[in-house]
């Protein structure tokens, strides 16, 4: 008995502390990223490709989940309201929720298994082929080369995705109410300019930008640092989806309660 919770102890000792180093060296590389960011050489193409692998990629998917969000919360809405004869607030409730929070998180969650895996899995197949290495023996940063243009691009892009994923599931929403169930097109809109402010754009915003920096340091960190051929790289993919996908919902959280307590 004692030796199994001697055992359990060692274990969770031993997880906490490779989360703390790890978290260590993600804070490392975002140092390293930005003063390399104002560095030259400056390699705009580089750049311009990262961007469109992060907002390119991931559109289709990012539209799809937010159409159907859209579709499936008007409709529970709709069907939640209409014991209270209050059918006109659906417009509203779908804007507010996606602006808030579904959206930043849904898009975070997809670019996350989208385009943080994939920056993970072409970082670790470098490393295990030596790649990254040999960059550093002909004198070029991998920090500059590598991570700074998709952590940029990342910050840069979740935003625009953040609010197409809004934009098209607001208009899902719209049309199954107008068109199914039969709400009144100017009172649904009307509602909607009622509680949606200038505010939750600016937070939605800010928490997209929040997000995409976890997503790509999580990723490049991730790959960076892989090991042990295909399965570790396997294995860090795997971990990059998970640590980003638990780092993007606690840092929602606190996102949240910090400014809706302004």
């Amino acid at each position: 008995m004692a030796s199994k919770l001697k055992s359990g102890v060692e274990s969770i000792g031993s997880y906490l502390i490779r989360g703390i180093e790890e978290l260590g060296g993600m804070a490392t590389m975002l140092f390293e990223a930005i003063v390399w960011a104002f560095r030259p050489p400056y390699r705009a193409r580089i750049m311009f490709q990262a961007l469109e692998s992060v907002g390119v990629g991931s559109l289709f998917i990012v539209l799809l989940t937010g159409m159907f969000a859209g579709l499936v919360l008007s409709y529970q809405s709709d069907y939640a309201f209409r014991i209270f004869n209050a059918q006109t607030l659906v417009g509203a409730t779908v804007a507010v929720s996606l602006l808030r929070e579904l959206g930043p998180v849904f898009t975070g969650l997809m670019v996350a298994g989208r385009t943080g895996s994939s920056m993970t899995t072409e970082l670790g197949t470098m490393r295990v082929t030596e790649q990254i290495d040999a960059m550093a023996v002909m004198a070029v940063n991998p920090v500059q080369y590598l991570v700074m243009p998709r952590v940029v691009a990342t910050m840069l892009m979740m935003p625009v995705l953040n609010m197409l994923f809004n934009f098209v599931g607001i208009g899902a929403s719209y049309a199954l109410s107008v068109l199914y169930m039969e709400t009144d097109p100017g009172i649904y809109v009307q509602h909607i300019t009622r509680f949606v402010t200038v505010q939750d754009f600016y937070y939605s915003s800010i928490k997209a930008a929040a997000f995409g920096l976890i997503i790509g340091l999580v990723g490049c960190y991730k790959g960076f640092y892989a090991s042990g051929g295909a399965k570790g790289v396997g294995q860090a993919t795997t971990s990059s989806v998970v640590t980003s996908s638990i780092a993007i919902l606690l840092v929602d959280y606190f996102l949240t309660t910090m400014m809706w307590s302004l």
